[in-house]
């Protein structure tokens, strides 16, 4: 019997250990691994070496280096950055808007960038409002706000269908060759594909198709308290200090 309960003893006790560092902040860690999805320019895009750069990648190693920290960054699929975060990564940063369905698993910065959706067409397309999109096919990123906005339309049941992609620019190619009438995406990644097909392409603001304004944050572990304070005090200092706004206009405007 002291045998049987020495072991319990043991087991509980290693039990409570292993929920301790479990629960153990990733601000305690010398470098954070950041999960990003490479294909949203001008927020984050491969770059001659193949490695993500752009105006997240630069932002969240500001944010590291206020905090003291090393900044690895692993280039993912969108849709598949929620789920590791607190386990193959300690946070995202992808030009990820904030949503009251991703906060249920994650916990999110102070916004760091406000965006809206955008409508890219073929010049030629008659597309101009809201009520044009309810028979069209519909080509967006896997898991951003533009694929829940095109399930959102082909729920009105008129014929509207939403073709996944894992890379926005993969939307736009189908576009291109007439596979999909029409992309919904973020409006600075939509500017850098139309400018790169001006004479096929054209952007059209969300506003006309009433798509409400969206917020950009870093998401987070969900109840780490003591990392998000850190990556928010970062990011209000790199906005006192003007380096958020030499970022701004290095990789945006």
């Amino acid at each position: 019997m002291k045998k049987i309960i020495a072991a319990l003893l043991t087991v509980t006790m290693a039990a409570f250990m292993l929920s301790g560092c479990g629960s153990k902040s990733a601000s305690s860690k010398d470098t954070l691994v950041v999960g990003t999805n490479a294909a949203f320019p001008p927020f984050e895009y491969a770059g001659a070496d193949g490695t993500p750069e752009g105006f997240d990648i630069a932002l969240i190693n500001a944010v590291g280096e206020k905090m003291g920290k090393k900044i690895e960054v692993k280039d993912m699929e969108f849709d598949s950055l929620i789920a590791s975060i607190g386990n193959k990564i300690d946070m995202a940063i992808a030009g990820m808007t904030v949503t009251e369905e991703r906060q249920k698993t994650v916990d999110f910065s102070e916004s760091y960038y406000n965006a809206v959706q955008t409508v890219i067409v073929p010049v030629d397309s008659d597309i101009a409002s809201y009520d044009d999109l309810l028979d069209k096919k519909i080509g967006v990123q896997l898991g951003t706000t533009g694929d829940f906005t095109a399930e959102e339309i082909a729920g009105e049941g008129k014929g509207a269908e939403d073709s996944q992609y894992n890379k926005g620019v993969d939307a736009v190619n189908d576009l291109l060759n007439g596979r999909v009438d029409c992309v919904i995406i973020d409006t600075n990644p939509a500017k850098v594909f139309v400018s790169q097909y001006s004479d096929q392409l054209k952007a059209i603001d969300g506003a006309d198709f009433g798509f409400e304004p969206e917020e950009y944050a870093i998401a987070l572990p969900k109840g780490d308290k003591e990392l998000l304070d850190a990556v928010n005090k970062a990011i209000e200092d790199l906005k006192a200090d003007g380096t958020y706004d030499a970022l701004v206009k290095e990789y945006i405007e």
